[in-house]
């Protein structure tokens, strides 16, 4: 085991100080090549305003015939407006103004909402750039990266345009008013903002625990975010709406791009969350989430301590979804591997399919001291039948200028390239080739302030929230857990307390011989494959005698 002592602490910063300093030229080569690109961008566009003012020299002519129209046709509209305005007056007609303004709202460009998802079945990707996204403010500006793409969309392939449309009444809308919020009767803040704990040097905790599994050492709790690993696992839902597309699209190969969007859009909020870990669950603990605006239910449960392995069922009109996995944390010095293990499985009831797939390896970089950034790489393989995608998350390399960068295609049954996917797992997923490619899916916009709040988005703030149908939860349900809604509320000290509480008495549970069963999933050891199936019991229970009624194991 190796001694913590003076030179290797000073080794150790000398290396930090030059990680940090190839981190930066790093940053700053980003930024001198997207300088160049967009003046090269701005010179090119210039450069044919130009030969197109030569080759049509009367160019402004038309300009102002064109600009004489639009003014000429405005006219019209308000003396028409007038007109159906006297109209209104004289036949006493009070419905008539509320459907005008009812009228001139719905040409009212829509503002995108936090947390919704961009699938964009019909966009190239030089349209969905050029886009203006309407957040209350100025457009944002484009990356360098955005700014190579070109603007001409050329003929898409079969493979660019056969995704369908899909009705609207295919994912459940939310209510927003005209402020642009949300109406779901859910809240869009934590009670109290992170705390400022300072930069928490981990290097006399860790020293000692170098190749170890992260999971059996305690953690303080500063290092936490309000949420466990279970409510993670329900987290990866938050981007449903693509499964909801997939269930009535008639291309097979249409939906396995679906459910290839669904499982990378489960990685991208943790662009934002680096800088801290979930709770791990106590064993026994559960959690369930009931969306209705999301027409779906889940449940997930705590099934085993060492190893830990995580359970989780949802259920939807239009899908069925659900894995177990155990998590693998090994730390490395400066970076801390996350390997996961297990299988998520996905079934759409309406086409018979049974899709599955493996989850890629995460690792947090500069876990000891710096500005804390998470990569993820692995090769994600996704089969239904005949049909394969394979996605390949590119590690990223010292020296690159590009990170989280991912690509892959879908295959048929004879192994033919069908579909061709590229993009970035933290941005957006596009089938296609640029620049006519599709975005079949983008994140959402995230919350004002979510820095403050963990790098939450609203989805996940919305999870540990306690609704007045609270006492209908099991009391092993993790919004009950103390430690952690302490955390949430701002109480650094005595979520502290609570922590080393409810761990102690899981100790003590286990020194005292008293064996868990799984009491909503079973472990199934009939096959090759090691799982825990779901029962289906949770929700008969909720509904008849209710937990309440029931008996549980005292968590905390």
């Amino acid at each position: 085991m190796p001694d913590c002592s003076a030179p290797n602490e000073q080794r150790f910063q000398e290396m930090q100080i030059r990680e940090d300093f190839l981190s930066t030229a790093r940053d700053v080569q980003d930024s001198l090549k997207g300088l160049v690109r967009t003046i090269g961008t701005e010179r090119d566009r210039l450069k044919k305003i130009y030969e197109q003012d030569l080759v049509t020299p009367n160019n402004n002519l038309l300009r102002n015939s064109f600009k004489q129209a639009y003014l000429e046709s405005i006219k019209q509209n308000q003396e028409l407006k007038n007109r159906l305005a006297k109209i209104q007056e004289l036949s006493s007609v009070p419905e008539s103004e509320s459907k005008l303004s009812s009228l001139e709202k719905t040409v009212t460009p829509p503002r995108l909402q936090p947390s919704q998802s961009l699938s964009m079945d019909s966009a190239s990707i030089a349209e969905f750039f050029d886009a203006s996204e309407y957040l209350g403010g100025p457009p944002t500006s484009s990356s360098s990266e955005e700014s190579e793409v070109s603007e001409e969309s050329g003929d898409e392939d079969e493979e660019e345009s056969s995704i369908s449309d899909v009705e609207t009444e295919a994912t459940p809308t939310l209510s927003v008013s005209e402020e642009g919020e949300f109406r779901n009767g859910r809240r869009d803040k934590l009670p109290a903002p992170r705390a400022d704990t300072g930069d928490i040097s981990l290097w006399n905790l860790l020293c000692k625990n170098i190749g170890k599994d992260l999971s059996k050492i305690a953690m303080p709790v500063t290092l936490n975010e309000p949420l466990n690993a279970l409510q993670r696992l329900c987290e990866e839902l938050e981007y449903s709406d693509l499964l909801d597309k997939a269930a009535i699209t008639e291309d097979p190969y249409d939906r396995m791009v679906l459910v290839a969007a669904f499982a990378v859009s489960a990685y991208a909020s943790s662009y934002h969350r680096a800088g801290q870990k979930p709770f791990n669950p106590l064993l026994g603990e559960t959690y369930e989430c009931i969306r209705q605006d999301l027409s779906w239910k889940f449940v997930a449960e705590q099934v085993s301590h060492h190893p830990p392995i995580s359970a989780c069922h949802c259920e939807s009109k239009h899908f069925t979804f659900w894995q177990d996995v155990r998590i693998r944390n090994k730390f490395w010095g400066k970076s801390m591997e996350i390997q996961p293990v297990g299988i998520v499985n996905l079934k759409l009831p309406s086409y018979g399919e049974h899709y599955s797939w493996n989850k890629v390896t995460s690792c947090v970089h500069n876990i000891l001291s710096g500005q804390r950034w998470i990569d993820q790489y692995g090769e994600m393989v996704i089969s239904n039948g005949n049909i394969t995608c394979k996605i390949v998350f590119d590690k990223t390399k010292y020296w690159s200028s590009s990170r989280h960068n991912i690509h892959g295609t879908v295959t048929d049954s004879e192994g033919n390239a069908v579909r061709h996917l590229f993009g970035k797992w933290m941005e957006g997923l596009y089938c296609g080739h640029a620049p006519s490619a599709r975005c079949i899916w983008r994140p959402g916009a995230m919350p004002e302030d979510s820095d403050l709040y963990y790098g939450f988005t609203r989805f996940a703030m919305e999870l540990n929230e306690l609704s007045e149908q609270s006492d209908l939860l099991a009391t092993t349900d993790s919004r009950h857990r103390p430690d952690q809604r302490l955390l949430e509320e701002g109480k650094i000290q005595e979520a502290e307390s609570e922590k080393l509480r409810v761990e102690h008495l899981q100790r003590q549970r286990r020194k005292d011989g008293i064996r868990h069963t799984p009491r909503w999933f079973i472990h199934d050891t009939t096959t090759a494959a090691d799982k825990f199936v779901f029962t289906g019991e949770y929700w008969n229970k909720r509904h008849d005698p209710g937990f309440s009624e029931m008996d549980f194991t005292k968590l905390w």
